[in-house]
């Protein structure tokens, strides 16, 4: 069956995924796609849950700086509980469905509950480590039309 007959049936068509390098990622995007390699790994947190009472068994709360990167660039990833167990340094991931969060005039890329992260082939491009973009600064600015 075709895209278009599946649609006629009212069925759902798939889109390929589109992927894109980490140079075209941009402030406020969402839905991005990559495969990259894991450069370095970094636990920021990892906080116990506290036994306060009975109904809250909440798992612990993990998060890691991940430098991840490609052929054309490197970006921090912020990596959550079970991704941290994925992103190990010489690493290949594949990332679907991420957005860019701006911390501190800074942009990082991150995956949530929409999202996902794979362990896949090792890849065959050398990282480009001189073009960090978590490390260009960003400004709000507010236009004010007259």
């Amino acid at each position: 069956m075709s895209d278009t007959a599946a649609a006629a049936a009212g069925g759902v068509v798939k889109r390929k995924p589109v992927f894109s390098k980490v140079s075209d990622l941009k402030p406020g995007t969402n839905g991005n796609n990559l495969v990259v390699k894991v450069l370095s790994s970094t636990t920021v947190l990892d906080k116990k849950p506290r036994n306060t009472s009975s109904f809250n068994n909440r798992a612990p709360t993990r998060i890691a700086e991940c430098l991840i990167g490609d052929e054309t660039g490197t970006i921090l990833f912020t990596a959550r509980n079970a991704q941290v167990d994925l992103m190990k340094p010489e690493t290949t991931v594949i990332i679907r469905n991420a957005k860019i969060d701006m911390f501190k005039g800074s942009m990082r890329l991150a995956v949530d509950k929409w999202g996902l992260v794979e362990v896949t082939e090792p890849a065959s491009f050398t990282v480009k480590e001189d073009n960090n973009l978590s490390l260009v600064e960003y400004e709000l600015v507010n236009v004010v039309e007259e």
